[in-house]
């Protein structure tokens, strides 16, 4: 996965929050903003869907809540609903609120791109991380 370096056109590899190459997220449910199964983003992403997620129950309450539902299914969208235990490239905003309310789902570091830390704290992340060993 690439990202635009908009420093003269280069391209180069996307970085995770660990500062290694970033790893997919999910290809079933295919996820990402550019629904390639990867938390990449650029600066179309203004939405900065960079933290790779397992769903969970509270999760998908607390979204829901928020106006953001994200378990009904939107078949003219080619959306079957995420379910309990699917890995999600969410906005790293909405990672920091469910955060901030309790309610923030586990994340997979290796699969959480750099542009999360923007919006949330590394010590964060990593206390909810399901891929430290």
């Amino acid at each position: 996965m690439f990202r635009d370096d908009t420093g003269g056109g280069r391209r180069r590899p996307s970085r995770n929050v660990l500062g290694q190459a970033l790893q997919p997220c999910s290809l079933e449910p295919v996820t990402g903003f550019y629904r390639n199964g990867c938390c990449d983003t650029s600066a179309e992403d203004t939405g900065s869907h960079t933290v790779c997620i397992v769903v969970s129950e509270d999760f998908l309450a607390f979204s829901k809540a928020r106006g953001n539902d994200l378990s009904t299914p939107m078949p003219e969208y080619g959306f079957a609903g995420l379910e309990p235990g699917d890995r999600w490239c969410l906005c790293a905003a909405r990672w920091q609120e469910a955060f901030e309310a309790g309610k923030m789902p586990r994340v997979m570091l290796q699969a959480t791109h750099e542009g999360a830390l923007d919006h949330c704290n590394l010590a964060d992340l990593k206390r909810y991380a399901m891929d430290l060993s």
